[in-house]
């Protein structure tokens, strides 16, 4: 049910709580600033009266007003991704044990978006940003200059980072997974690629450069479509209909491999026997298909840790030996490759 905002409950404020303790608004402000500079006694009618009334403080004005915030902006692409979900529970394992809360905001993979988000996260005084993408407009690249807080750019390495850096080398990761499939016999090697960001580029580059190398024939299905396990089965069919032959499948993610594990099954095709299949990111849906996924596993919850450390050990004037961390990659114990 909509409701109108004559409806709304009006919202408790500190002369609500002056109110109902008995005490001046500067009082309870003060509690609520430092609750040790009030008397034991009206700390605690202040207290209840807080939990009674269900106030919800506004940290917005304190924000504005302090040299430091005590909170660190996190921008991430997607809220539906379990790669950034990883990512932003690393990140706040790291700034709970500091004191420091996280502001989130999500852009749908657009540098348009991420500079907006970029502009609200700055005019809250945030202390420090971690940005999950690597390409920024002009007026991004000047906020952050002008804002003067720490920079970390995260799930890859870019040439020439803002600030700093932590994430792994998709191409090389993406170079390596097809070498696998070339190593097992496969000549026919696809890739199939979704949404075209940043990543997925970085990946299809070191897919050719492993293909070019072995002097094998590139075949690409991509879309600039989201990711899912229906799209991952569309790109397989699509790829079947337009190189017939094909015994190896390089997928830019889990969603696309399992799409196209289950295509697989349409066509009475078996995996690995008859086509080798690897995915990326080690999702835990990979390991719950039949035969579990071979898949590049990439630690998010690591990079998110990383991230958070450097960015936290920056604002406490610590000492930082290295600003760009690569974390590596590996596989799972997959049986589809």
């Amino acid at each position: 049910m909509s409701t109108t905002p004559s409806a709304r409950t009006k919202r408790v404020s500190l002369q609500d709580i002056a109110t109902q303790v008995g005490v001046t608004k500067m009082t309870v402000s003060r509690y609520m600033r430092n609750p040790d500079s009030v008397a034991q006694a009206t700390r605690q009618k202040i207290a209840e009266a807080i939990d009674t009334l269900g106030y919800i403080q506004n940290r917005a004005p304190s924000m504005l007003s302090r040299a430091s915030s005590k909170a660190i902006g996190i921008v991430i692409p997607s809220l539906s991704n379990q790669v950034f979900a990883s990512l932003v529970q690393g990140i706040e394992s790291i700034t709970g044990e500091r004191g420091y809360d996280t502001l989130l905001a999500h852009t749908g993979y657009d540098a348009a978006t991420e500079e907006e988000k970029i502009a609200t996260l700055l005019s809250y005084q945030v202390d420090g940003l971690i940005l999950t993408e690597t390409h920024h407009t002009p007026r991004t690249l000047q906020m952050l200059a002008q804002a003067g807080i720490p920079v970390v750019e995260a799930m890859e390495l870019p040439p020439a980072p803002i600030d700093m850096a932590v994430g792994l080398d998709h191409r090389q990761a993406a170079y390596t997974a097809v070498n696998r499939l070339i190593s097992s016999g496969c000549e026919h090697i696809a890739y199939l690629a979704a949404r075209l960001d940043t990543r997925t580029l970085l990946r299809r580059d070191g897919y050719h450069a492993a293909i070019n190398e072995a002097g094998l024939t590139a075949m690409v299905i991509e879309t600039s479509a989201s990711s899912s396990f229906s799209v991952g089965r569309d790109l397989m069919n699509e790829s079947l209909a337009k190189y017939g032959t094909t015994d190896g499948i390089f997928c830019t993610n889990d969603d696309l491999a399992v799409g196209a594990m289950l295509c697989c099954l349409d066509y009475g095709l078996q995996v690995p026997q008859d086509i080798r299949i690897i995915g990326y990111n080690g999702l835990d849906i990979g390991q719950t298909v039949t035969p579990a996924l071979t898949s590049v596993r990439t630690p998010r919850f690591d990079i998110g840790q990383h991230s958070a450390r450097l960015l936290l050990d920056t604002l406490a004037g610590l000492p930082i030996k290295q600003k760009t961390i690569d974390v590596g990659f590996d596989f799972t114990a997959g049986d589809s490759a």
